[in-house]
């Protein structure tokens, strides 16, 4: 049995979702079409997925519309941050049993998500005529979205490869810590390789302090423009900071449970400098055609 603490966190919860569902859509600069952004991290363990729900949550509290597509096929855990595990998923929309739309979860402050699983490899197995059904209704996300997060798999996995190859633009989440930011230098190397010129944005988490994270990221772009003749721009420092440990063991996002922390002034200080002043990469052909790319890169 769930304790009162517990059962007042569901509420609020709960609550901000009900409230975020009935309140008008805020005002904000209209987009020529949802930007694509893949989320990624050299390794596991640097709050990867965390980052990416509560700057998704941020993002969304600005105004701006955002889908969570959590892309994780081996450890998907956006719904399990939440508290909210999902009744269906992928799975059920390849076996036809569901459409892209059933599976889209409303989370709080209407921020809508789609639970991870096995299906986005299964969508390879399906006839073309399928295929296009679900190309058609995602092309709708265009409209529907300003902003669509694919959550990957940490490591330099061919399918997290592919996402990033796919996209507008990649966010790289790393910590101070040395295998962390080898490992993140490590994915880009390979990506960079690939001749794709991918717009790549880099996120320190956990750093003691902003001399930690700013040399962080010093270290790491710096390394990148000697090595890889290619600039790596940071999108955010973020601290080290005990609320957000707490908030994930209550299964509550910590910009929500802890407004006034440490965390989350500043994932919103950096949801609002990407949105405002950090000359995003435009979309380079919409939701229709990051699934083809994403598609084509698979297969060859």
């Amino acid at each position: 049995m769930m304790n009162d603490q517990a059962q007042a966190l569901r509420r609020l919860v709960k609550s901000k979702r009900s409230d975020a569902n009935d309140a008008p859509p805020h005002e904000h600069p209209k987009s020529s079409g949802a930007r694509v952004v893949t989320v990624t991290s050299g390794k596991g363990g640097v709050g990867k997925s965390n980052f990416t729900l509560n700057f998704a949550l941020s993002l969304q509290e600005a105004g701006y519309r955002t889908l969570v597509f959590d892309a994780d096929i081996g450890m998907a855990n956006i719904d399990v941050l939440l508290g909210s595990p999902a009744s269906s998923n992928l799975v059920h929309v390849v076996q036809q049993r569901k459409t892209l739309q059933d599976i889209i979860q409303i989370g709080p402050l209407g921020m809508h998500y789609i639970p991870g699983g096995s299906g986005f490899q299964d969508l390879l197995e399906l006839p073309s005529e399928q295929i296009d059904r679900l190309l058609t209704e995602m092309e709708s996300w265009s409209e529907r979205y300003d902003i669509i997060l694919f959550d990957t798999g940490a490591g330099l996995s061919k399918e997290t490869i592919r996402f990033i190859l796919a996209a507008d633009e990649t966010f790289v989440v790393t910590t101070p810590e040395p295998t962390a930011i080898a490992d993140a230098y490590a994915l880009i190397k390979i990506v960079n390789g690939m001749g794709h010129g991918t717009d790549f944005r880099l996120v320190v988490n956990r750093a003691a302090d902003w001399k930690e994270g700013s040399q962080t990221a010093e270290r790491l772009s710096s390394v990148a423009r000697r090595f890889l003749h290619q600039s790596i721009p940071t999108l955010g420092v973020l601290y080290d900071d005990p609320h957000v440990m707490q908030a994930v063991k209550k299964q509550t996002p910590f910009c929500l449970l802890y407004p006034q922390s440490k965390a989350s002034l500043q994932i919103r200080e950096l949801a609002k400098s990407y949105i405002n002043g950090s000359d995003p990469a435009e979309p380079n052909g919409g939701v229709k055609q990051f699934i083809r790319n994403w598609l084509r890169r698979w297969s060859s």
